[in-house]
């Protein structure tokens, strides 16, 4: 039987890419979504990968969730804590409900949806914990003081979570894409993305493909020695 990997976020964006990539890996998918069933019905229909809706920000609903899929699918081995909103502002404009949105989904999730699934991989002695942080949560972005102080405290939970699931084979690594010609990317202005463009070395946005690409290698048997690490995918943009 092969493992089972949770994405959460995954039925759009970097999110699909990684669930797509972890079954053609030949992993059991399941991929979690927080309101669009419209897409989230599409992505299953296009790729036969089961999804189930649940806000990471909500402790219950992600244990609820875990016990839903491993009745499904059994018992989850791979997490990729992918799921993520932006609530952009300066902060003299940003709100405390903008902070705490944030804050909530891109940091508190983590533990969310992480805990539950934790004693399992601790009983199983195998587990892969893979969290998406990003570039503004290593250097830093106008705008975002709660994106970026969420994604800094991903790399912050990882390293510590990658010190006690060592002995129990669990590995615990981050991911920080730069920008991804995402959605979202592609549909701001031509000569904003020619802006950013310009900062990045390799000349070009990354890809979706790309970071699913390094899921599949953290969440492999061949990455059992790599714990704790953070491995940056940007084009060069912010070296770490």
């Amino acid at each position: 039987m092969s493992r089972v990997a949770l994405v959460t976020g995954g039925s759009r964006g970097i999110g699909a890419a990684i669930s797509v990539a972890l079954k053609v890996a030949g992993y059991t998918v399941a991929a979690n979504y927080a309101g669009n069933r419209e897409a989230a019905a599409a992505f299953t229909a296009e790729t036969g990968i089961r999804t189930y809706k649940w806000s990471v920000a909500d402790y219950d609903a992600c244990e609820a969730g875990r016990k839903e899929i491993e009745a499904d699918l059994g018992p989850i081995d791979i997490l990729v804590n992918n799921a993520g909103i932006t609530r952009d502002a300066p902060f003299h404009k940003m709100t405390a409900q903008q902070w705490s949105e944030v804050i909530d989904t891109n940091l508190n999730g983590l533990f969310n949806m992480t805990h539950p699934v934790w004693p399992g991989m601790r009983e199983r002695k195998f587990g892969r914990v893979i969290n998406i942080s990003s570039i503004n949560g290593q250097k830093g972005q106008f705008g975002q003081a709660n994106y970026s102080a969420a994604k800094a405290g991903d790399i912050g939970f990882t390293k510590a979570l990658a010190q006690e699931g060592a002995r129990a084979g669990i590995t615990v690594n981050a991911i920080c894409p730069g920008y991804i010609a995402t959605e979202m990317v592609m549909s701001v202005p031509e000569k904003v993305r020619e802006s950013i463009i310009g900062t990045i070395p390799v000349g070009r946005l990354g890809t979706p493909a790309e970071i699913a690409r390094c899921v599949v290698f953290l969440a492999s048997d061949d990455a059992g020695f790599i714990t704790g690490a953070t491995l940056t995918a940007n084009g060069g943009q912010y070296l770490a």
